[in-house]
Parts: structure tokens; sequence; C-alpha cells
């Protein structure tokens, strides 16, 4: 005896018997209407993208993806779409998403980069970010090292590839000022953090942002010397990743991560906006 679970070709998180009603990506607070007679909703929600930083010397990190849930809600009559970090020429700071919430389903904001040695944001998840680890998520889903794949993964630094995972963290900038240089790429997975940008005086190339499973990360920049070497954005839940421009990092996709700068002081890329999907 055999049995088709799905009849679609391709997965899908579309609920069996439903239909995508209503698609919210205007940042902040708003009212939602659902028709009289609808007591719950099947709720797809999505974080605001964590911003890259940028460096002095060197590269910074990529901004962590925005967290993503799903369930089943009591219908509300306000949504909250949570808006991307913003990405700025400012060292020592980069902005982490906003929390995105419709009935009881909520999803966090990635993590800004880390504004010291380079690391890459974490995504999104129930506790405060990390490097060298990832965060417990939304779904109970628990922490795992930056080695392994995590619902919401880590960070990374400059050494290993922003590890896979449904939300994942920023790559790490590279702080090497001379020679062939290469940024580290933000993780794979559905919602992407952006890649570690580099500032050297020989070739250096960005990272690229996370690859997701429907969508492009952005591609880093490459040259010879410091006005090269920003880092692609993370690709988001429902359009890519931008590509970075000579030192400056590339936004996020929806929810992705923005890409580190390169000295001196590029513009960081900014995190995606969230965004908001509602079934009946």
């Amino acid at each position: 005896m055999s049995a088709t679970i799905y009849s679609n070709s391709s997965f899908t998180d579309s609920p069996y018997g439903l239909k995508l009603q209503q698609t919210i990506s205007a940042t902040g607070t708003s009212s939602v209407t659902i028709p009289t007679g609808i007591n719950r909703v099947y709720a797809i929600v999505i974080g605001g993208g964590g911003a890259g930083a940028t460096a002095t010397t060197g590269g910074a990190g990529g901004g962590g993806a925005g967290g993503y849930s799903a369930g089943w809600t009591y219908v509300s009559n306000t949504v909250t779409v949570g808006a991307g970090g913003t990405g700025t020429a400012v060292a020592g700071t980069a902005s982490s998403g906003s929390t995105s919430i419709y009935g009881m389903v909520f999803a966090g904001g990635g993590a800004g980069a880390g504004v010291g040695g380079g690391s890459g944001g974490a995504a999104a998840g129930a506790t405060t970010p990390t490097i060298s680890s990832s965060t417990i998520s939304y779904t109970g889903a628990p922490a795992v090292s930056i080695n392994n794949i995590g619902y919401a993964s880590a960070g990374t630094n400059n050494v290993v590839t922003g590890p896979a995972g449904v939300s994942t963290g920023g790559g790490g900038g590279n702080s090497t000022l001379t020679g062939t240089v290469v940024g580290r790429d933000g993780g794979r997975g559905l919602i992407c953090g952006g890649g570690g940008a580099v500032g050297t005086s020989g070739l250096g190339t960005g990272g690229n942002g996370g690859t997701g499973d429907f969508f492009a990360g952005g591609t880093g920049s490459s040259g010879t010397g410091t006005s090269f070497g920003g880092a692609g954005g993370g690709a988001g839940a429902t359009s890519a990743g931008a590509n970075a421009s000579a030192n400056n990092g590339g936004n996020g996709g929806s929810g992705g991560g923005g890409g580190g700068a390169g000295s001196t002081l590029g513009l960081a890329g900014s995190g995606g906006n969230g965004v908001v999907f509602l079934y009946y």
C-alpha cells in the first residue's frame, strides 16, 4: 500500500485546504481585516534581518537573518512587521532587526553583526545572540555549536562559513590588511545571513550573502585595494540579497541579513524587512 503525502511537485508551506489570503510587508503595526466566521488563521511570520557592520581597518561581519515561525493562531485585528536593521558607515555599531508578530505567532529580528573581531550576527532566536553557538529558537529547537546546523544558526568568525539552518547567521569579516583576502559567506538556509567583508591593500573579495532555498544571496565585491571588499546581502524569504558595491555591503532580501562593509568605513548593508503571510 502506498500513500501520496503531497499533491504538489515541490515543497510548500501552504497548509492543506487553505489559501494565502494576505501578505503584509509594510513595516510597523497596522490593521488587518479577517472575514466574519473565520476564527483561526495559519500565519507564517518572518522577522527583520540584522544589519552588517563596518570597520576603520579590515572588514566587518554580516548581519543575521530574521527568525521564522509558523502556526495556527486566534484571529487578531492587528499585525506587526519588523523592520530590518539599518546599515551605517559608523564603526562600532550594527543594529538588529525587529520582531514580527501576528496573534500568537512571532519571530524575532536577526542580530546586527558583531562589532568586535569582525564576527557575523546570529540569526533570530529566543535568547541573546552569540557568536560561538546558535540561539534557542522560538520552536524550542536547542542551541548548537558554531560548526553544526541549528534552527537559528550562529554568526561566525573569519575562519568558517556560516552554518546552515532555517534562519542563518552572518559570515565573519577578515581583519587582515595585506595580501589576498577573502571574506566568509553567510550561512545557507531559508532566510540567510549577510556575508563578511574584507579590507586589504592586496586583492580582496568580500563574502557572499547566504544562498536561500528559493533566492540567491548577493555577491561580494572583488578588486585590489581597500575601495573593494564589501560583502553581499543574505537571501530573503521572498527576494534575493543585493550585491555589494565597492567597499559597501549589500542589503538583505526580505528578512535576510545585511552584508558587512570594508575599510575605510564603507556603508554596511541593511537587513531586509520582515513579512507576514496569513492563510485561511
